[in-house]
């Protein structure tokens, strides 16, 4: 056995029923969680976020290495530079300045139904921008050189963690991904040894939210799920 510090597991063990119960009221509440596009600029109080972000940050990951910094964006010029390079990508996304789109024309006909284009005004409107960025080098001490390991997996299941967090605080969602991302980099003030992953804007949904139809559709139980 190797020869390092342990604490003692604790976890409330449950009833069986007590436990399908949490579970499955736990299924419902995040089965109600629709990607928003039209966010109000209403206030969120700050320790929302700060919660959320901690619960993230509670996610396993490879070596314990944490390989996850959140950028919380909220000034307005800061989104308004965002939006700005953000839009400039999806522009080139879509094709939207007369050139070839970069998207095939498979993955646009995919879009189509969401409705989504390359302006993005949410990135302005909604209180708060959280940055993810996956740290391939730090470490715990984050120095910049220790290795990091399973870097994608870890910041992946921290998005799942926070994304969850924030549905539970009544918050709306949205995770937006331009390619390319280096210019997040830039305006968040991050090192170079970070990669931006992706946005997760978040407020309150605008009184005139919708959600696409073809959002509502899930894979059922039987298609995500097998038993042997």
């Amino acid at each position: 056995m190797p020869d390092h510090k342990t604490l003692p597991y604790t976890l409330p063990r449950l009833a069986d029923d007590t436990a399908i119960a949490r579970a499955r009221s736990m299924a419902e509440r995040l089965r109600q969680r629709r990607t928003c596009r039209c966010f109000s600029d209403e206030a969120v109080p700050r320790e929302v976020i700060e919660a959320a972000i901690l619960a993230a940050g509670s996610a396993p990951s490879g070596a314990n290495h944490q390989p996850w910094h959140f950028a919380v964006i909220a000034s307005p010029e800061s989104k308004r530079a965002i939006r700005e390079a953000a839009e400039a990508e999806e522009r080139r996304f879509y094709g939207a300045d007369g050139d070839d789109p970069k998207a095939s024309a498979e993955w646009l006909a995919a879009l189509n139904d969401l409705g989504t284009d390359a302006d993005k005004p949410f990135l302005e409107t909604a209180p708060y921008l959280i940055v993810v960025f996956a740290q391939r080098k730090g470490g715990i001490a984050e120095d910049g050189q220790t290795q990091n390991y399973y870097v994608n997996e870890s910041v992946g299941i921290a998005c799942g963690m926070l994304l969850a967090t924030l549905h539970e605080a009544g918050l709306a969602t949205l995770t937006h991904t331009p390619s390319p991302m280096g210019f997040l980099r830039d305006i968040c003030g991050r090192p170079e040894w970070e990669k931006p992953l992706m946005i997760v804007v978040t407020g309150h949904p605008a009184a005139d939210a919708t959600v696409p139809a073809k959002a509502l559709i899930k894979k059922p139980l039987e298609q995500i799920a097998s038993w042997r």
